[in-house]
């Protein structure tokens, strides 16, 4: 128990913490309510809070649906062109693979 404690005064980072840890440094606050009934998500962000940290998160850059598209045309026009010039089938499949995921992208845009 006591390894635990050193641990967190040390000042082991917040997200390689388990959710009982983080319950209890929330517990250990004193200025969070519902601690129990909340994930580790939750704790984390409401820890922040308290703390004045800012929670940054993963940057997600927006792209438009048309650039997308017009990507996912590009790579389709590129798999055609590879199988019309007899390209090995691992290259073709790649240029499939990225004209999917391009057009997965979009409906996650919308």
């Amino acid at each position: 128990m006591a390894k635990k404690e050193r641990k967190e005064k040390k000042g082991k980072p917040l997200d390689r913490m388990t959710a009982t840890e983080l319950r209890k440094y929330a517990l250990d606050l004193g200025e969070i309510s519902g601690v129990h009934g909340m994930n580790k998500e939750e704790l984390m962000g409401a820890i922040k809070k308290v703390k004045g940290i800012k929670d940054e998160g993963k940057q997600v850059e927006k792209v438009s649906m048309r650039d997308l598209k017009e990507k996912a045309k590009e790579m389709r026009a590129k798999k055609l062109e590879a199988i019309a010039a007899v390209e090995p089938r691992a290259k073709i499949d790649l240029l499939r693979k990225k004209a999917n995921r391009l057009k997965k992208r979009t409906r996650k845009a919308a």
